[in-house]
């Protein structure tokens, strides 16, 4: 677009896409947030009942003994003799409009009734910086800022690279490479769900049917090679002027598979551990991916002009292997982290 209708018209473009994305937010997304009950509000219910002598029938969610979810390792067995058939045939005969039903009209309204509304905006701006002070959350974080900043690496010394001599690419042309992020990201996409999804699956298995979310760290092994590999390839490929289809097919795309694959690993696992709370983990993800990236982007041009390429890049690549190595770490204690905030309030919103 820069080489044929203007660089202007690129960011109009943007502007026309970010209003419709904005729009289809807006009035295309039914409202789909809905109150389970938590063990203490069981409990709580449980025990207003029985003050009151009612003897109501309780629903098979309650009917699942308080007491033993404190304890689940131990009391494993019972449990899941107490919980319903959650297979598909047993689930649809409980409710024969599931899967078949479509959004009420109230769903679709601008803003939802709340009791608390002024409590409620309060805890949104506050929670976010609260879980800052939770290790899994921050240990996400820098994963997927540092992650990111990878690939931002690529977004700002493209162009600087391979515009000038011995390459002298167009703006067109230099686009057409970010195909190469692309389908890293789609392989990326593809692989690590599946891959996380089977590694705690089997590690459940050998847990006795226990899952605990750290089971899916070690998923992050392979992708943090290939973040390894990538920076590699760009920073020498780089600074020795390599030819470009090594850079670009290799190294771009070692990107895009890194950057699909780890922050999405490692959200899951902060999302895993404080499920209540996961709208607003991904704030304080994005808070901290944004002040890394505004300062990443402010340094990394001068360090660059002042040192080549090799220094800045594999000073990233050194940071983010750092922070996934903190997986090792959260493998072995990550349950500890989860004891010590066990009794925050973030559980029971």
């Amino acid at each position: 677009m820069a080489d044929r209708v203007g660089w202007r018209n690129f960011w109009w473009l943007n502007v026309a896409m970010l209003a419709v994305t904005f729009f289809a937010c807006l009035f295309g997304f039914p409202e789909t947030k809905w109150h389970r009950l938590h063990p203490d509000e069981i409990k709580a219910r449980e025990a207003a009942a029985a003050a009151a002598g009612s003897s109501s029938e309780p629903s098979s969610q309650e009917k699942v003994d308080v007491k033993t979810i404190e304890d689940p390792e131990k009391d494993a067995p019972s449990i899941l003799a107490a919980m319903p058939d959650l297979s598909a045939s047993a689930t649809a005969a409980r409710d024969p409009y599931l899967g078949r039903g479509s959004p009420a009209k109230w769903q679709w309204k601008l803003f939802q009734p709340n009791k608390n509304p002024f409590k409620s905006i309060a805890l949104d701006l506050w929670i976010p910086w609260k879980l800052f002070a939770f290790p899994i959350v921050e240990f996400a974080s820098f994963v997927v800022s540092w992650s990111a900043s990878s690939f931002l690496t690529l977004n700002l010394t493209q162009s600087e690279v391979f515009a000038a001599p011995p390459y002298n690419f167009t703006s067109e042309q230099i686009g057409f490479m970010n195909f190469a992020i692309l389908v890293g990201a789609a392989i990326g996409l593809a692989t690590a769900g599946p891959l996380s999804d089977w590694i705690s699956m089997r590690s459940t298995r050998r847990n006795k049917g226990i899952r605990e979310p750290e089971m899916r760290l070690p998923t992050m092994i392979p992708y943090v090679l290939i973040m390894i590999l990538g920076n590699f390839i760009v920073a020498f490929g780089y600074q020795r002027q390599w030819d470009w289809k090594p850079i670009v097919i290799v190294g771009f795309t070692c990107a895009g598979i890194q950057v699909a694959a780890l922050p999405a690993i490692t959200s899951t696992y902060a999302v895993d551990s404080y499920k209540p709370v996961a709208g607003s983990i991904f704030v304080a993800i994005t808070v901290n991916k944004n002040v890394w990236g505004y300062g990443f982007s402010k340094f990394v041009t001068p360090w660059i002009m002042s040192s080549g390429y090799l220094p800045p890049i594999m000073t990233n690549m050194c940071l983010i292997t750092l922070w996934c190595s903190f997986g090792a770490l959260f493998w072995w204690k990550g349950k500890t982290c989860r004891f010590w905030t066990r009794n925050s309030s973030v559980h029971h919103m």
